[in-house]
């Protein structure tokens, strides 16, 4: 997995590519982790070139849900497209969180 992260305004995006699965999870928490504790609050996870997730990747998110969820942050989804939109829908994650088409339209929202 590979997260690339670029702030736009008072928005975190975190670009997250490859898999996100039991190797994985802790290494997208921790670089979630970081940022809450510089202070952001914002995110916006960009799924558009995630390849597989597994229910250790999907407690990751809810892991991250959470703790954006105790610094009154807000968090958003984008680019979920094939696999990874049928695993969001299947899981409920499809009407826990806010997705949208791209980055863009979702760091608007959240702003």
């Amino acid at each position: 997995m590979k997260i690339n992260s670029k702030k736009i305004g008072e928005v975190m995006i975190m670009e997250i590519e490859g898999r996100l699965d039991a190797l994985t999870a802790t290494e997208l928490e921790d670089e979630l982790c970081k940022y809450i504790n510089q202070g952001e609050t914002k995110v916006v996870f960009d799924l558009g070139e995630l390849e597989y997730i597994s229910s250790a990747g999907l407690r990751a998110i809810l892991f991250c849900a959470k703790k954006l969820k105790g610094s009154d942050g807000a968090i958003a989804f984008a680019g979920i497209t094939g696999m990874i939109s049928e695993v969001f829908e299947i899981s409920g994650f499809g009407t826990m969180f806010n997705i949208y088409n791209s980055a863009l339209t979702a760091v608007e929202k959240i702003s």
